[in-house]
């Protein structure tokens, strides 16, 4: 019989380019592949790509060929293969540092690492800033600022208060409208909390650079402790006490709710960063305009 006959196809047979499909049936595309959003990156050494990294430590070991092994022992632990010790240094008779290179095979992918949010606030000059604080306060803003506990490090307190400033920008003493009290180093809590109280401090800025068992965090909440129980009514910052507020290279693993201050600042931070939050913290949004 031929096919103009009332032939039939037989079941999974091709058919014909050009003939009409059965009734009902319909036609669909295999999905399109999503396309590939990632940007994965490796850390950077020698060449491009290559994974090497370098990190530095402390054993307490004496210095010596099995410390070096101690501290190869422990960088293959930390996924570095292969690895060498580059540096090696004795840190008294029972302690050696270490500073060791090798190549790590975790990848980023740096597409997916969200944008950190910018400042919630605009940056002025210092004339912006000294004007709105006319404006608002039709006196001069005061600034009480210490190194507090043990801590003689005076570098980031003075970057930000002393006139000579810190990366190009001058500190608050410059600004006509802000009067500051530089109260140093290893100021006591107690001593920090009488002379803000006197001074009438708008605002307490506290610098932190010693770190060791987490003492920038203890002290941090020891002070904001001492404000919030000698201010027992105040509302907010400005609002019956001082605007607290901490500065330090380790801060960055707490939040200023964890601390009990106002705000946090980290390394890099500039005066101008600093006068600006003043002015957005503690003035009426309409000084700034």
């Amino acid at each position: 019989m031929t096919p103009s006959q009332g032939s039939t196809r037989s079941p999974g047979s091709p058919q014909s380019p050009g003939s009409a499909r059965p009734a009902g049936s319909t036609h669909t595309q295999a999905p399109a592949e999503p396309a590939d959003t990632r940007q994965v990156i490796r850390p950077y050494g020698d060449t491009t790509g290559d994974g090497m990294v370098q990190v530095s430590f402390t054993l307490p070991v004496p210095a010596g060929k099995r410390a070096e092994a101690a501290a190869l022992q422990l960088a293959g632990k930390m996924g570095l293969d292969p690895a060498s010790v580059v540096h090696a240094k004795p840190m008294g008779p029972d302690f050696t540092f270490f500073i060791v290179y090798g190549r790590t095979g975790h990848l980023i992918d740096y597409a997916s690492i969200p944008v950190p949010e910018g400042r919630e606030y605009p940056l002025l000059s210092a004339k912006e800033v000294n004007a709105a604080i006319r404006a608002a306060l039709g006196r001069r803003l005061v600034i009480v600022g210490a190194c507090i506990g043990t801590d003689a490090h005076t570098v980031g307190i003075d970057a930000i208060l002393n006139v000579k400033g810190f990366a190009g920008e001058k500190g608050l003493e410059y600004y006509r409208e802000i009067q500051v009290v530089n109260m140093g180093a290893q100021v006591a809590v107690a001593e920090l909390v009488e002379r803000a109280k006197a001074d009438n401090a708008d605002a307490v800025l506290v610098s932190q650079v010693v770190t060791q068992k987490n003492a920038h965090l203890h002290n941090t909440k020891q002070m904001a402790a001492a404000f919030h129980a000698e201010y027992p009514t105040a509302v907010a910052a400005g609002m019956g006490r001082p605007l607290l507020v901490a500065g330090g290279p380790r801060f960055d693993t707490v939040t200023p709710a964890d601390l009990g201050v106002d705000r946090i600042f980290g390394k890099g931070t500039t005066p101008a960063e600093v006068a600006s939050y003043l002015v957005h913290a503690l003035l009426p949004r309409e000084a700034t305009r």
